[in-house]
Parts: C-alpha cells; sequence; structure tokens
C-alpha cells in the first residue's frame, strides 16, 4: 500500500502529463477547449480518475468524451513513460460538474438575497397584532389595586 504522499505526487504529475498530452499531441478535432481540473489516485497506485472541463455546450463536451476515450491509451502510455513507476494505472475520464453546481449555487444564493429583502421590507413596515408589550408589569399592578 502507497502512502498519501506518493499518491498526491502521483496524481499531480499526472494532471500535468494529460494536460500537457491534451495540448500538443492529441489533434482529435471532436477534443474541445479541455481543462484538467482533478486526478485522483487509488492507494495502490492502479487506478486514475481524472476529472475535466469543457467549454462549450452539451454536444461539445459529448465530442469531447468521445474523444478522450479514443485517446486514452497513447495518455496511458505516456503517463507510464513520463511518471517513471513500474505499473501504469488505469486511467478514466469523469466530466466535472463543479461549473454547473457553481452556477447553480450562485443562482440560489441571489434568489435567498432576494427573499432577504422581501422579508426586511416586511418587517420594516409590520405593526404589532396587540399592544406593543403584552407583558404585565410589577408597576403596572400596584396601580391598578388603587
Amino acid at each position: 500500500m502507497a502512502d498519501s504522499a506518493r499518491a498526491r505526487k502521483l496524481s499531480e504529475r499526472i494532471q500535468q502529463v494529460v494536460a500537457q498530452m491534451l495540448d500538443t499531441r492529441i489533434k482529435d478535432p471532436r477534443l474541445g477547449f479541455v481543462t484538467v481540473t482533478d486526478v485522483r489516485v487509488t492507494g495502490d497506485l492502479q487506478h486514475a480518475d481524472i476529472f475535466y472541463t469543457v467549454f462549450g455546450d452539451d454536444e461539445a463536451r459529448a465530442e469531447s468524451a468521445k474523444a478522450l476515450e479514443s485517446a486514452k491509451g497513447i495518455i496511458r502510455s505516456e503517463v507510464g513513460k513520463q511518471t517513471g513507476i513500474r505499473l501504469t494505472p488505469t486511467l478514466a475520464f469523469h466530466l466535472d460538474a463543479v461549473p454547473e453546481t457553481a452556477a447553480h449555487l450562485d443562482a440560489a444564493l441571489v434568489e435567498a438575497a432576494r427573499r432577504d429583502k422581501e422579508v426586511a421590507a416586511l418587517a420594516a413596515a409590520a405593526q404589532f397584532a396587540g399592544d406593543a408589550d403584552p407583558y404585565k408589569r410589577a408597576d403596572e399592578d400596584e396601580d391598578d389595586e388603587a
């Protein structure tokens, strides 16, 4: 079992190699503007999950996924050459959903801020349903008895 520091170093190196390969050596026309966002390597260094984002619409994402799948073998052999480890990890490409999640969270925060403003406006114009102070005080009890 490898230590986590070695797995972290290997994942950083794999990220650099894959990004360089996509930039310089992979000439597939289906490959769009791809950014490698993260690489996670298992503890035994046998498998690497590569997360990426694609600038564009759903069609560009689908085409880029096909291009990455077809270039997986070339990328894996280059990862093996440049990392120098005994067993080259298998590669799996995953579309990273971080940008979509961030956009969804931004929209939710804008909606929450709008609702907070509405509540603050209602609270500013609100009046008490009964007396302003519904509690009896000790000094009032003495006045009632006299």
